[in-house]
């Protein structure tokens, strides 16, 4: 079992990595406002993030999955990341712009899936994945998260959006410095495993509902990712609210990650899919409905817990579960690729398209339909999990 000594790179790692996130994912929407693109322009933009997880998590977890060696991917990654960034101070125009945003993204995109394959053959023993140890690590993450997205918030709403650029090269700075502590660890390679074949896994049907359920709870949760900042400063929040209101989600998340391991055990894991794709529905109808109504918004925020963070790592111990050992980057590249990477591209196109002609409450709307069937979605999940039940 791992030690501390061994996780406290990869919590460097987390809080980094979502240290940047927290900042940029947030506010590259209203980057790209600031600089006078319509909505769809920023729709399209966004989704190259999410068009890049179509293939890079994949190609990078087979890669390391076949020669072991996922903390030097992950240093080249985080190197041509940080490079592609420094291009952002420049006006490249949309075209130019999304061509950066594209090698950045996709040298980024496979940076937790290799990360989440290394800490969990770490944290697992004798083929039990220990939520304890990962809760306590990725928490981490969300701390990095909380930390900036609420400071960006108050720094733009004082200096402005110009300083996107800076903000995301210094956070990508410290994801540099970060894998370049973590410990160059490579998985014992073994001569019967040279090459274990993922489509075997792939046919069984509690594997195919897990992936449909993810896709689908992802996919109602993009409103939240690409629509949210926008949705609010279309209703009058300021940078410093929108800000606090992210920050209010990623703190009961951190609540959650490191309390997780009392209440998981309480639930098979499937039925804590169907419980927090349920939340989702609600979360999703609030957000719809009652945005404009801040008490209401709040509470919705603090079912992020469920509909983020006990389903991260449901899923991750899932994935652990069913794609272990050589599997294991190729399996939670697979989660990245269907939970992320398609849901993103769909959903951010198809957000813009809806806000464009009906506004940015309609994408909330939609998300409460996706949500109920993701609902459904995850009770197959369970209910193959537990066919004896009536």
């Amino acid at each position: 079992m791992a030690d501390r000594r061994q996780l406290l790179p990869f919590a460097a790692l987390s809080a980094s990595y979502f240290a940047h996130i927290g900042f940029f994912n947030p506010y590259l929407p209203l980057w790209l406002q600031d600089m006078g693109l319509s909505l769809l322009t920023i729709s399209v933009l966004t989704a190259v993030q999410a068009t890049t997880r179509l293939f890079a998590p994949y190609a990078w977890g087979a890669l390391s999955d076949c020669t072991g060696e996922r903390v030097k991917l992950l240093r080249i990654g985080a190197g041509v990341a940080f490079a592609s960034a420094c291009l952002l101070f420049w006006d490249w125009g949309p075209v130019g712009l999304g061509l950066v945003l594209l090698v950045m993204f996709t040298h980024t995109s496979s940076m937790m899936p290799m990360s989440e394959a290394a800490m969990a053959h770490l944290v697992s023993q004798g083929g039990a994945f220990d939520t304890k140890r990962y809760g306590r690590v990725r928490l981490w993450g969300s701390l990095g998260f909380l930390v900036t997205v609420f400071a960006a918030g108050a720094w733009f709403e004082a200096f402005g959006m110009q300083h996107f650029p800076a903000w995301t090269v210094l956070t990508l700075g410290a994801v540099l410095l970060s894998v370049w502590w973590m410990p160059d660890v490579k998985e014992a390679s073994h001569h019967a495993q040279t090459h274990v074949p993922v489509r075997p896994v792939l046919k069984q049907k509690p594997v195919q509902w897990f992936f449909a359920s993810t896709f689908l709870h992802v996919l109602s949760h993009i409103g939240i990712y690409v629509f949210f900042s926008l949705y609010l400063d279309s209703l009058g929040y300021s940078k410093t609210m929108i800000g606090l209101l992210w920050a209010v989600s990623v703190a009961v998340e951190i609540v959650w990650f490191f309390s997780q391991s009392r209440w998981l055990p309480r639930m098979p894991l499937t039925a804590w899919l169907v419980l927090c794709s349920a939340t989702m529905l609600l979360r999703m109808g609030l957000t719809a409905a009652w945005a404009d109504v801040l008490w209401v918004l709040l509470l919705a925020q603090t079912l992020h817990a469920i509909t983020f963070a006990t389903h991260h790592t449901v899923c991750i111990a899932l994935i652990s579960h069913h794609f272990p050992g050589r599997l294991r980057g190729r399996g939670q590249a697979l989660y990245t690729v269907i939970a992320y990477g398609f849901p993103g591209v769909i959903g951010a196109l198809l957000g813009g398209l809806i806000s464009e002609h009906w506004g940015l409450r309609s994408v909330f709307m939609v998300s409460v339909l996706t949500s109920a069937v993701a609902t459904a979605a995850a009770f197959k999940v369970w209910r193959l999990q537990h066919p004896r039940l009536p």
